[in-house]
């Protein structure tokens, strides 16, 4: 049996991707080990799946100043040999990187060791971990075909995203129970993230009362982002995260406001669901959701509104548009010449390992 470490983490969008390819693995002979940081959701989510978890320090790389800029390198530094000292105990034959700060050292340790070490790209251009990390990398994969030619000739792979198997088995009904809906109005899906989004919140909270008269909503709000006030609301029903029930509440949503992270739009065109895309700001931001949102646009995929555009004048009548709408997106999003990413992925690291 090959065995591989698998490593990603800081938002969901870096792990459930390589929860995606962990049933392929299994079947393909490898036993799956997972690095993530001691505290991050990557650790609850990888646990849930049984799959061995190893905690280690982990920095963040900040583009802006901050105090934690002098005392970050130094957890990544022991974050490395921390790494090190795993790979010489787990003995893998690859390694697997889904990004975020805490497989930096995961991949540096990886590659001075030589192993072979593939990584993912979720976005239109390499963020900031990724841009380290590859150059340790013997294969970069990637979702967009524009994202070739910000990466090494070589290197570079078109792979799409891993999409996980079971969201496209949602079930209405459960979502109906779970949600106390009924079957006669509409119901739009709300998603800012795992992290959660605090303007995409207050923007749809703002128009609630017009929403309800025509659409039922299910709003994910964050860890800690839920408004008290609004329990109880007929119509309406908020959650701080949601794991097992998503691919109910997708089965459930006739249109999905979201946020535009790479792995969430990815996999709302895998589901053919209509969508509304607020990208996080540059403001906030390296731009990548704008990009993303940018050429989902492009191809007919989703509606885009800018957070910097936002009014509940224009939001509310952006809902009633990709609704009245809606065909048009499923019928573009049909037509989408995404692959299989799983099978593709699986098959580069069988090739990388050997």
């Amino acid at each position: 049996m090959k065995k591989i470490i698998m490593t990603g983490g800081g938002t969901a969008g870096h792990v459930t991707p390589n929860i995606a390819l962990m049933p392929g693995l299994k079947v393909a002979g490898y036993d799956i080990s997972y690095i993530g940081s001691y505290t991050g959701i990557e650790k609850q989510l990888i646990e849930e799946k049984g799959i061995p978890y190893y905690g280690i320090s982990s920095g963040k790389l900040r583009r802006y100043k901050s105090l934690k800029n002098l005392s970050d390198p130094f957890r990544v530094i022991k974050g490395y040999f921390q790494a090190r000292k795993l790979m010489n105990k787990l003995k893998p034959d690859i390694v697997f990187s889904k990004g975020g700060f805490v497989s930096v050292p995961v991949v540096l340790a990886a590659s001075h060791k030589r192993i072979p070490v593939i990584i993912h790209e979720s976005d239109m251009t390499p963020g900031l971990a990724n841009k380290i990390a590859m150059r340790g990398a013997d294969k970069i994969c990637c979702n967009f075909p524009e994202t070739l030619k910000y990466l090494p000739e070589k290197k570079a792979v078109l792979t799409g995203s891993p999409i996980r198997k079971e969201l496209l088995s949602g079930n209405r009904l459960n979502a109906c129970r779970l949600c106390g809906f009924n079957t006669l109005k509409p119901v739009i899906l709300v998603v800012g993230g795992s992290t959660g989004a605090v303007k995409v919140n207050e923007a749809v909270r703002s128009i609630l009362p017009a929403l309800l008269e025509d659409y039922q909503v299910v709003h994910l709000c964050g860890k800690g982002k839920t408004d008290p006030a609004l329990n109880n609301t007929p119509g309406y029903v908020q959650f701080e995260y949601i794991n097992q029930e998503m691919r109910d509440l997708f089965a459930l949503a006739d249109i999905v406001i979201s946020r535009a992270g790479a792995n969430a739009i990815c996999e709302l065109l895998a589901l053919h669901k209509p969508n509304l895309l607020i990208p996080l700001s540059a403001n906030a931001s390296r731009g990548d959701q704008i990009l993303n949102a940018r050429s989902f646009k492009e191809h007919g995929y989703s509606m885009v509104l800018e957070e910097e555009e936002i009014t509940p004048e224009k939001l509310l009548c952006a809902v009633n548009e990709l609704y009245n709408n809606r065909e048009t997106y499923i019928k573009a999003m049909e037509k989408s010449p995404q692959g299989n990413a799983v099978e593709t992925i699986i098959e580069l690291i069988k090739k990388t390992s050997k």
